[in-house]
């Protein structure tokens, strides 16, 4: 303290605090309490130099935490004693470059409330301006190249401010000091409408562009329209001509839109919705969030159209979240079906040359912009289980924001690359206590995505500032990240394969702080286990550096191999294989009767054989099968369709459903086999007697929650662990994560799930990174 009383720290720090209002912030708060100094933007988030009478600081340092922007995240804040300077006032300096990067950079957020009611105020000199933005909302990761965080390093840069947009930019005090993104109609980005021919139809009036994109949505037409982090293709979602059509157009005969609605639209009085699904709805992060469906009476005509998502229990919904959406849906339909606007098999659209290339087909018009998108971000898609929060997609609004992984094992998950899997597919990058997991990147089928793929680990590892020292893959050699992975390892990189389920039940852990051995319940759909068979439902007994597997569902053959993920009566053929052998042929049951009977007995031959008939235990695969012995769907034309149909068609309001007697035994590797012979002669005989498939349906659900969860009591009883992380895909469906939570807690488990990761393949690369960091810490001794 100099001789005047006056106190000095140096504050470094360090989260989510560039682009959020973060410095004009520390600016009124440093008045407030009358204290001189300065803050700068640096490569580890700000730096802060403060000086006044000592209480007067100490109210500062607590009113930064407890007043902090609320789009920002504070993950460490250092503050050192110093020397006072000659000072008379605080100032905003400009941004310093350092050795180490480690700020964290913002997801791209909705639009905020105080802008909105800018753009409707027709006195306002933003009236209807589709790129309005403060420091409290807008695009952040999709336009960034570079940190720090400055307009010269994002997609802005073209745009020069007009002075009043400058004047704001510059005033401390206003909400859009130095908000990158800041433009205005004299200065700013604008958007146009195109034919799909490329021809300009709008006059060169971005009004007019506006007008006219909401009245094509009215008659029915398919309008693109460029968005935050790529493009949608939009129609009404009230014309079931129109979404027909698209269905026609994108060949997508079956899968789920996802909707974008007014709040005051008539779509909520169709769907069920409580107070935590209310509030992730409105959330700034503005993800899809799956919400059931109303059983309205016939005489309910107005709505959404009948055909959005056929054989679901469910409606995918958004409110909308940048100013051009509110404009849409103000102007034309307050329903829009919002789906991704790509090329079949490509990643999203970002760019408006390829979009008109890529879907001039599928689309009437383009509603485009001249504010370049530097990288994609998919809408998330999250849905609330027993009152949290749980991603099937997390992406748009949560990445690249990181998870806490708070590591077990000191400086063991230093700088990793985890490559992910093969569908659904993330990466992970980890820093000292972060893992952070990129936005959504998808199936890695096609060239294209390959390079997304490849260009979302360089600009994250940019970004971040983070080289990888170690590469975790999935063992599955045919997955395009495997050999991504392989062609690192030709740079020298440590290579570490990790399987696929002990992936996913390490992502729980970790999510989860978890330590130690526990045991795991993976459901999905695939994934290669140490022993060259698909896994998929399974119960293994973890540690971050390894596994046993300790029970599991038993084998079955699938007849063609990938033709039987997309034909699900193989799978019902190879169950009925299993339980009758080839006195399937004789069984009197509908799904016998629909198939061809050559067809059937070439089948039989490819099992009996083991000719292209790769065994599996996965939990998606006994879906499937049952799903099309009940005759719900024999093929699919989107991944997960048949389970889902199977699980809308489950009736558990009948109080004669019960679960199905099944056994269990050990084999010879002393793993613990759950048998499927005595659940399915039962199921069988229920077909036969005429049993409502609804109830079947809901006796299979209960059936497989109570052998899975028997299988995890007798496992305990070996092991001694009474601790059980559960993950994959199969947990999305509702039904089996509620009863198997609940049963496993009433036997005294302790249940630890997902909520901050997908349960999916989305969260592997998370799992990776832990089994790879943890092998390095004990290879190098930590």
């Amino acid at each position: 303290m100099g001789s005047s009383g006056i106190a000095a720290k140096k504050i470094e720090i360090s989260g989510v605090v560039q682009g959020v209002g973060f410095r004009p912030f520390l600016f009124g708060l440093a008045c407030a309490h009358h204290l001189c100094g300065h803050v700068s933007n640096t490569d580890f988030g700000v730096a802060i130099f403060i000086q006044g009478a000592p209480k007067d600081l100490d109210a500062f340092i607590l009113d930064v935490l407890e007043k902090k922007p609320l789009l920002s995240q504070i993950s460490d804040m250092v503050s050192t004693d110093t020397q006072p300077l000659e000072l008379t006032d605080f100032k905003i300096v400009k941004s310093r470059d350092t050795q180490t990067r480690s700020a964290l950079i913002s997801p791209d957020v909705g639009v905020c409330p105080d802008c909105l009611k800018e753009m409707q105020d027709p006195a306002d000199r933003r009236f209807e301006y589709p790129f309005i933005n403060c420091t409290n909302c807008g695009p952040r990761y999709t336009i960034i190249r570079d940190i720090p965080y400055d307009r010269p390093k994002t997609a802005m840069k073209s745009f020069a401010m007009c002075p009043d947009c400058r004047k704001e930019y510059e005033d401390p005090l206003n909400r859009r000091f130095h908000a990158q993104p800041n433009a205005c109609p004299v200065c700013g980005p604008q958007v146009f409408l195109l034919d799909n021919k490329g021809k300009q139809v709008d006059g060169k009036n971005p009004a007019q562009a506006m007008a006219l994109a909401a009245q094509f949505l009215r008659q029915g037409k398919i309008v693109a329209v460029k968005g935050l982090g790529g493009f949608h293709l939009a129609v009404d979602a009230a014309n079931e001509t129109a979404v027909e059509r698209l269905r026609q157009r994108k060949k997508r005969p079956h899968k789920p839109f996802a909707l974008m609605a007014a709040w005051d639209s008539s779509l909520f009085h169709h769907v069920c919705m409580d107070g935590d699904e209310k509030a992730l709805l409105l959330s700034y992060q503005r993800p899809v969030v799956l919400l059931k469906k109303k059983a309205l009476s016939k005489s309910v005509s107005t709505g959404p159209a009948p055909n959005l998502a056929p054989d679901n229990r469910c409606l995918g919904i958004m409110l909308p979240y940048t100013p051009l959406h509110y404009l849409l849906l103000e102007k034309g339909p307050d329903i829009l079906v919002m789906t991704s606007g790509n090329r079949s098999g490509e990643p999203l659209s970002i760019d408006n040359a390829h979009a008109l290339d890529a879907f001039s087909h599928i689309a009437d018009y383009f509603l485009l912009h001249n504010r370049d998108i530097y990288f994609r971000a998919d809408d998330s898609i999250a849905k609330i289980q027993q009152g949290k929060v749980r991603f099937l997609r997390r992406s748009r609004g949560y990445a690249p924001l990181p998870v806490d992984i708070t590591p077990p094992v000191k400086d063991g998950f230093a700088n990793i690359l985890g490559c992910g899997a093969g569908m659904k597919s993330t990466i992970c990058l980890t820093r000292d206590r972060y893992a952070f997991l990129s936005p959504h990147i998808g199936d890695l089928e096609s060239v294209q995505v390959h390079n997304f793929y490849s260009a979302t680990i360089e600009h994250m590892q940019k970004i971040l500032d983070i080289r990888s020292m170690c590469v975790a893959h999935d063992l599955h050699p045919g997955y395009f990240s495997t050999r991504f992975a392989k062609m690192l390892s030709c740079q020298g990189l440590p290579l570490i394969g990790v399987q696929h389920h002990h992936a996913h039940a390490l992502s729980c852990m970790a999510e989860n702080h978890l330590d130690g051995k526990v045991l795991a319940l993976t459901l999905d759909g695939t994934g290669l286990g140490t022993d060259g068979h698909i896994w998929g439902g399974e119960v293994l007994a973890c540690t971050y550096e390894g596994f046993e597997r300790r029970a599991r569902l038993n084998y079955l053959p699938m007849p063609g191999g990938d033709a039987a993920v997309m034909e699900p009566w193989r799978m019902a053929a190879s169950l009925l294989y299993k339980v009758y052998g080839s006195g399937i042929m004789d069984l009197d049951i509908p799904f016998v009767r629909s198939l061809n009977t050559s067809k059937l007995a070439f089948l039989i031959q490819m099992m009996k054989q083991q000719v292209n008939s790769p065994m599996t235990s996965s939990t998606g695969r006994l879906f499937d099968a049952v799903s099309a012995l009940l005759m719900l769907c024999h093929k699919i034309s989107y991944d997960s369709q048949a389970a889902i149909a199977l699980e809308a068609a489950a009736d558990f309001e009948d109080c004669r459903t019960a679960a199905y007697p099944f056994d269990m035994k050990t084999g010879a590797d002393g793993c613990l086999i759950i048998n499927s012979g005595l659940w399915v002669r039962q199921m069988v005989t229920d077909i036969k007697r005429g049993v409502p498939r609804g109830r079947i349906a809901a006796r299979f659900h209960l059936t497989l929650a109570g052998m899975m969860v028997d299988a995890a009591v007798k496992v305990a009883q070996e092991t001694g662990l009474d601790r059980v992380v559960l993950s994959g895909g199969v947990f999305n469906n509702d039904t089996i994560f509620s009863h198997i939570t609940r049963m496993l807690k009433t036997k005294g488990f302790k249940v630890y799930t997902h909520s901050i990761v997908p349960c999916g393949d989305g969260g592997i690369a998370l799992g990776q990174a832990m089994a790879a960091g943890a092998l390095q810490g004990k290879m190098n001794g930590i």
